[in-house]
């Protein structure tokens, strides 16, 4: 059986699913495709090069993506995230879809167009960059006679790419909806409403899935929360665990 895994976007909470993963290969489930948006690209990236999701954080949480990021010096964004493209090419120095051990889609949201854009061959660093590109934060990516921002704007979980092409699907959702909220706080305002966006364009991705992750408990972290990563792996993987009966599907299929 052809199992393919949809990674969501979802910034800090997006280390979940290395926790995910961990918890899934214990389990003994071999993922075959992966697709992913924004963190879940990354996460995808380097899961899909061979390293083992431990290993993935430590990279992530050595490095920190936050610590990464450059002053762009532009209007169109105000960093750039050219110190991540380094740290991607130096793990993944042959820089290539057709080098990764698993195959890999990346979503990025084609800004010209207005349409979401799905990239598995050729130049990997560029579109997993461009998948990572939020709107107004960074910098858009000119790639390919086009110019691409985040892919969650119009696909936050890329599960249509796995869609006939796998027997079975799991979707990794990290962007749940909290009930609590400052309306005084702009910022929490801000991210609420992109949240809400977000899920209202994976509902359907959701739907097309065999089997949702989305651990509730991220809905106590934010976008930015990169300090509380080890936090938020911990989430990914404990959910899994303590919740082994929504695998029985798998098994059976």
């Amino acid at each position: 059986m052809k199992i393919g895994m949809a990674l969501s976007g979802g910034g800090a909470r997006g280390i979940a699913h290395l926790g995910v993963i961990q918890a899934l290969q214990e389990e003994g489930i071999k993922i075959d495709v992966i697709s992913g948006t924004s963190a879940g690209a990354i996460a995808g990236a380097f899961i899909a090069q061979g390293y083992k999701p431990k290993e993935v954080y430590d990279i992530i949480a050595s490095t920190g993506i936050l610590k990464s990021v450059r002053p762009a010096w532009s209007f169109s964004g105000l960093l750039t995230l050219d110190g991540f493209k380094e740290v991607l090419i130096k793990h993944i120095p042959h820089q290539s879809f057709e080098g990764l051990q698993i195959p890999l889609i990346v979503a990025a949201t084609d800004l010209l167009k207005g349409a979401v854009c799905y990239f598995s061959e050729g130049n990997l660093i560029t579109p997993v960059v461009a998948s990572s590109c939020i709107p107004a934060l960074f910098n858009p990516v000119a790639y390919q006679n086009s110019i691409y921002i985040d892919g969650g704007i119009v696909d936050n979980l890329p599960v249509r790419p796995l869609v006939g092409n796998c027997d079975f699907v799991i979707a990794v959702h990290t962007n749940p909806i909290g009930k609590k909220i400052d309306i005084k706080n702009m910022r929490e305002v801000t991210e609420r409403s992109l949240l809400l966006a977000i899920n209202m364009n994976s509902g359907i991705s959701k739907s097309l899935s065999n089997l949702v992750i989305e651990p509730p408990e991220l809905a106590n972290y934010t976008t930015l929360d990169i300090s509380k990563a080890k936090e938020i792996f911990d989430i990914g993987y404990q959910y899994i665990k303590q919740n082994q009966q929504i695998l029985q599907p798998i098994f059976q299929a």
